[in-house]
C-alpha cells in the first residue's frame, strides 16, 4: 500500500486554479503508483470563511467530474476539501472519490470558533474507508483538538487515522504532539496533510506527516514547500519518500 499527503499552496477565490493543482498532484501520486491521496482542509476553495457560501459545493457538483474520473482511470482514493450544501445547510465537508466512481462525503464534526457563523457542524457523514485490508477514517482540522474523535476512530478498528488540516507555524509543534499521542494511544498510523504559503491571508505551517502506530514520526515535508509526501509499506513497516511539486 502506497498512501500520499499532498501539501498544496491554494489561490485565493480560484477554484479553476485549484481544481488544476489537484489534477496534477492526483496524477503525479498515481504515477508513484500511489493508492490514496489525502488533500488538506477545504483543499479545493482554500480556507475561507466569509466566501465560503459563494464558494460551496454541492454533492454531485458538475466542476468535480474530472477528479471523479481521474480516481477510476488510476484506480485511487482521492479525499480533496470544500465548503459543502446538504440539506440547505453549509458545511466544511471532504469528498471521497473511489475507484468505482462513487463519491461521499465527510463533514467536519468539531468547529473552530467563529466557524459556526458560516458553517454546520455534523457526526452524520463519518464513514469507515475500506483499502487492502486497512480502515481509514477522516479528520478535519478541530476534530483533532478533540480527543473523543480519535477514540470514536479506534472504536470504528481505524488502522489509518486522515489528518486533513489548516494549521499555522507557531501550532506545528502542537499538532505533531497530538497526532503522535493519537497514534501511539490508539494503536493506529496517521497521515496528515496541511498547506502551504497562505491561506485566508495567513501564512500556513506545512509540515504534512506520517506516524506509525508507535507514534513515531516516519516521515514529513518541510513548511514551506509544495509537495507530494508518499508513505509505503513494507510488511509491518512503513517507509517514506519526498517529492517537489
Amino acid at each position: 500500500m502506497i498512501l500520499a499527503a499532498a501539501q498544496t499552496s491554494p489561490t485565493r477565490f480560484d477554484i479553476n486554479a485549484n481544481l488544476a493543482d489537484h489534477y496534477r498532484f492526483i496524477e503525479l501520486a498515481a504515477k508513484n503508483n500511489a493508492d490514496l491521496v489525502l488533500f488538506p482542509e477545504l483543499s479545493i476553495s482554500g480556507y475561507e470563511r466569509e466566501k465560503a457560501a459563494e464558494l460551496a459545493f454541492e454533492p454531485n457538483d458538475s466542476r468535480l467530474s474530472e477528479i471523479r474520473k481521474l480516481a477510476v482511470k488510476n484506480k485511487i482514493v482521492i479525499i480533496a476539501g470544500a465548503p459543502i450544501r446538504m440539506n440547505k445547510e453549509l458545511y466544511i465537508g471532504a469528498f471521497v472519490f473511489q475507484p468505482d466512481d462513487t463519491v461521499s462525503v465527510y463533514t467536519k464534526q468539531f468547529l473552530h470558533t467563529g466557524e459556526e457563523v458560516y458553517y454546520h457542524s455534523s457526526f452524520d457523514f463519518n464513514q469507515v474507508l475500506e483499502l487492502k485490508n486497512e480502515q481509514l477514517t477522516i479528520a478535519i482540522c478541530a476534530d483533532i483538538n478533540h480527543p473523543g474523535h480519535a477514540e470514536q476512530a479506534k472504536k470504528l478498528n481505524t488502522s489509518i487515522y486522515l489528518a486533513s488540516i489548516f494549521w499555522e507555524p507557531q501550532d506545528m509543534a502542537r499538532a505533531y504532539q497530538t497526532l503522535s499521542a493519537y497514534a501511539k494511544n490508539h494503536s493506529m498510523n496517521v497521515l496528515m496533510s496541511n498547506f502551504t504559503g497562505q491561506s485566508w491571508g495567513l501564512d500556513v505551517g506545512g509540515e504534512s506527516g506520517f506516524w506509525d502506530k508507535t507514534g513515531d514520526l516516519v516521515a514529513n515535508l518541510n513548511s514551506s514547500e509544495s509537495g507530494l509526501l508518499l508513505i509505503e509499506k513494507e510488511g509491518d513497516n512503513w517507509a517514506g519518500k519526498k517529492i517537489k511539486f
